[in-house]
């Protein structure tokens, strides 16, 4: 079974790898995908048909170690039991539809290869978090499913709407992200060698961590923020209407049936953490509650299907919060699969939907509705009012604005991080000649080795790295500086935690050996962007790298993926390692380091489709309103 479990593992990488190398004519494109599809769907019948025969038992796979160092240990590990059966099951089902329907729908399509490439590298990330069995390789599959998510939501990258919409959406996979790499980083420090999902009961039924109940509570309403961003839970339901950009199948594997539903599979594999608190139940409970009743309300006025659709799949998957904290574990996993199949058939079946009843507009007959207008006033009112007319209108005018949860997210969110960054923009040469002394008072602290010299030097680094995570994400229409300041961050980061780790500088170097490369070679790139078309003529420019020129986009495209801590890059551990032994000494610190790596990588998505996305000849008459 072992090698069932490694081999739906690595099937759509195989396949994507054979994209990769050989997939340059369509017809080769759609065999491979076939091909790989089926393999896949092998894998995954053998494995189910060997976990039942054997008795449906709880496996687990130790299968390698990444990274050691003293306490700290990085392992891949894999767990199989009956919820990884369920959702392993509907991926299966639903992507081998999607595969197939894909090669016919998207057939002399541009992005062709583009669109195939990046659906096997989604079903990787999902079935590697599928069957993870730790949160770390967990939040592997997470960052994995996420970059192919941003991807597909750009897809038609010439067009504006798309890419703000992408960015939209990763900027809610990084706030996730907040949640998820704290967690996982409590997980490691309070249950050390228990900190694998099916350890999770044992450990808390017989040896609570220090600090309580509290404790508990605070790594669970963590999971509850990285679960309610990906699952699109009150206050984030905004966004998934607006991921529907993309085309229609990926609308249909992401968001209406499988990565949606992402969200409950982490409360489902972490109930044993917040569902010991009735304070965390309750809480998980209000967030599904409040959803259903906003997204039932904003769908009614929606006025494209897969705007309702989108809503819709909210409001279910908001009965299934609300059925996680009443402790209907099992019950769950059926409401999964019919909710994923129910809405993939759906918005698959949309563009025929619209185009038939486009065809039969003419031909309704206003006889009938107006009987049916005179039957329904003669209803009492009681029945035909339920409401009052204040709060219908009311309601009504809620729906149409979606409840402004987007505009409430970016002021109370977004916006003050980019007014501080705006202050700090206004000081930038005392903020530039202040990191420079900060550099040189790291280097004299680590020659010295003064203990609280030491600590100083760090504290005023990990400021230093916030205040340059703050200018990245504000000073977005100067790509060059932009990157500049995330690569500062970064460094500034990785010294801080080797001043303050009282360890061996190996994991400084490691996370350091993946930012560094990428940073110069990205700035390389940006310079011989901007030589060939100056960003001063037009800073609000798309410069379109994808289409002039294509080695240039893909590069930095790597060196995009470098800079925000792409799984299998040592940035990817590096990040885990400096988390773990700043927050070993200095608890404080690891928030700040957290948050200042997610605006990173906001920024670094939005200065990646800044310079790759558009059309050669598309320029913006005036710079994009507060966007994320």
């Amino acid at each position: 079974m072992n090698t069932l479990i490694l081999s739906c593992m690595m099937t759509p990488l195989a396949t994507f790898m054979l994209l990769l190398m050989f997939g340059h004519r369509e017809q080769a494109i759609a065999t491979i995908s076939r091909v790989g599809s089926f393999a896949m769907g092998v894998a995954v019948f053998g494995l189910l048909t060997e976990w039942a025969r054997e008795g449906f038992p709880n496996i687990e796979l130790d299968w390698m170690t990444l990274y050691q160092q003293d306490e700290y240990r990085f392992s891949l590990i894999f767990f199989f039991d009956h919820i990884g059966a369920a959702y392993l099951f509907c991926t299966w089902v639903i992507f081998s539809v999607i595969v197939k329907y894909c090669r016919y729908y998207l057939h002399r399509e541009a992005g062709y290869r583009r669109f195939f490439l990046t659906i096997f590298g989604f079903v990787f990330g999902l079935n590697t978090l599928i069957l993870s069995g730790g949160l770390d390789v967990f939040f592997a599959g997470w960052e994995i499913v996420g970059i192919a998510s941003f991807l597909l939501i750009a897809f038609y990258r010439h067009r504006q709407q798309p890419i703000r919409n992408a960015l939209r959406a990763y900027s809610i996979y990084r706030l996730c992200d907040i949640g998820l790499l704290l967690a996982a980083l409590l997980v490691d420090l309070l249950f050390q060698e228990n900190r694998h999902f099916s350890h999770f009961t044992d450990a808390i039924n017989t040896n609570l961590p220090s600090g309580g109940s509290f404790t508990l509570l605070g790594l669970s309403l963590l999971l509850i923020l990285a679960s309610m961003g990906k699952s699109a839970q009150f206050p984030f339901c905004f966004w998934i209407p607006r991921a529907m950009e993309g085309p229609t199948p990926s609308s249909a594997i992401f968001y209406g049936a499988l990565s949606i539903h992402l969200g409950v599979f982490l409360l489902l594999r972490t109930e044993a953490i917040w569902g010991f608190d009735i304070i965390s139940r309750l809480v998980v409970f209000l967030i599904g509650a409040i959803t259903v009743l906003v997204a039932s309300i904003s769908e009614q006025t929606q006025s494209n299907i897969k705007g309702r659709i989108a809503y819709a799949s909210i409001t279910q998957v908001g009965f299934m919060f609300i059925e996680l904290a009443l402790g209907l574990g099992s019950f769950v996993l059926i409401h999964v699969l019919g909710n994923a199949f129910v809405r993939c058939y759906q918005l698959l079946v949309s563009p025929s939907i619209v185009s038939h009843l486009m065809r039969v507009e003419g031909e309704i007959d206003v006889a009938l509705d107006l009987k049916r207008l005179r039957m329904s006033q003669s209803l009492p009112k009681a029945l035909r009012d339920p409401l009052p007319r204040t709060i219908r209108n009311t309601l009504h005018v809620l729906s149409l604005q979606e409840f402004n949860l987007e505009l409430a997210v970016r002021k109370w969110l977004w916006d003050s991080f980019r007014t501080l960054g705006s202050r700090l923009f206004r000081m930038r040469r005392i903020t530039a000649w202040t990191l420079m002394a900060m550099t040189l008072g790291a280097g004299l602290a680590f020659y010295l080795r003064t203990g609280h010299l030491t600590i100083f030097i760090a504290i005023t680094l990990i400021l230093g790295m916030f205040a340059c995570s703050l200018l990245g994400f504000t000073v977005k229409r100067y790509p060059a500086s932009t990157w500049n300041y995330i690569g500062a961050s970064n460094t500034l980061a990785g010294i801080a935690a080797g001043l303050v780790g009282n360890g061996s500088w190996g994991y400084v170097l490691l996370f350091l050996s993946g930012i560094i490369p990428f940073w110069v070679l990205g700035r390389l790139v940006i310079g011989w962007m901007d030589r060939t078309n100056s960003f001063a003529e037009n800073p609000f420019m798309f410069r379109a790298m994808d289409e002039r020129s294509p080695v240039a986009a893909l590069l930095f495209f790597l060196c995009f993926l470098g800079m925000v801590g792409f799984p299998l890059w040592p940035s990817f551990i590096g990040q885990d390692l400096i988390l773990y032994h700043v927050s070993s000494e200095h608890a404080w610190m690891a928030p700040l380091v957290t948050l200042s790596l997610v605006l990173n990588g906001i920024s670094a998505s939005g200065t990646y489709m800044r310079l790759c996305a558009g059309r050669p000849v598309e320029i913006r008459s005036a710079p994009e309103p507060g966007g994320t």
